[in-house]
This record gives C-alpha cells, structure tokens and sequence, in this order.
C-alpha cells in the first residue's frame, strides 16, 4: 500500500515522502496515529501544490537574502564606545550592537544570531564580521569601532 507521509517516520522516510508499506502496517499504525494518510489521487495532487508552495517560498527567502546581501556588500558599520586606558573598550561591542547599528544605518533587521564574530571586540579599530543571511549567502561586512 502506498501512504504519504505526514511526519518524519524513523527507517521509513520524512515528511512528504510517498513510501510503499505492508497494508496492515498502515492500517494498523501509521494511519491511526496520523503518521501517514492514504496516497489517493487527491491527497497526491495536494502534496504536489504543497511542495510547489513550499519551493516558491523558499526561492522568495533566497532572493530576499541576496538582495540584503547586495545592499551590505562592502558595508562599513560604524560604531562608537566609551574607551579607557591604551584604546581598550569597557565592556565589548556585541552582536546585538551591531544589529542595532545596521538597522539604524541601513534600515534593515538582522537577526544578531546570524552573525559570526571571529573575536571578541573590545578595542578601537576595524574588524570583519560574516552574516549568513541564509544557507547559501554569506556577507562580509567592516565593523568600525571609534571612540565615544
């Protein structure tokens, strides 16, 4: 018997994948416990614009992300901090700040979990940081940090 499944099932497959099964395993577990429902011609055409839906939305997410992307290439983000002794910062300059500062300079919201900081910032000067807008774009961006 062929189902669809509606949830990732452990040696069979992920959600979405149409699985052949043994009539009573379906009947018996998968059906009932809402792991799987029957492959009719219905439910296939469904699934079929579901996983157009979801392809177009995910093409949308990457076309977003390359247009940030191109907006923050080469981006210098200025930031000032109160310095002490010798140029060292109090404190450090954090992925939120930065996150602020892009929104203030550039208008747009970056979730500061997508940055990498490669070190902690805490003194005066120009440092690289990478954003992953998404899984296949990355974007390098300066970060200056000046005195208060």
């Amino acid at each position: 018997m062929k189902v669809i499944l509606t949830q990732d099932v452990k040696s069979l497959g992920k959600k979405g994948d149409v699985v052949q099964v043994a009539e009573g395993y379906a009947r018996n577990y998968l059906l009932p416990k809402g792991l799987a429902k029957e492959a009719s011609p219905a439910n296939l055409k469904n699934l079929a614009r579901e996983n157009a839906r979801l392809e177009a939305k995910k093409k949308k997410e990457l076309e977003k992300a390359k247009e940030i992307a191109q907006n923050l290439e080469g981006a210098v983000i200025n930031i000032s901090a109160k310095v002490g002794e010798g140029g060292r910062l109090f404190g450090s300059v954090t992925s939120k700040e930065i996150a602020d500062q892009i929104k203030n300079q550039f208008d747009l919201e970056i979730d500061r979990r997508k940055m990498e900081l490669k070190e902690n910032i805490k003194s005066l000067g120009i440092y690289d940081v990478m954003i992953k807008l998404h899984p296949e774009v990355q974007v390098k961006v300066k970060i200056n940090v000046s005195q208060q």
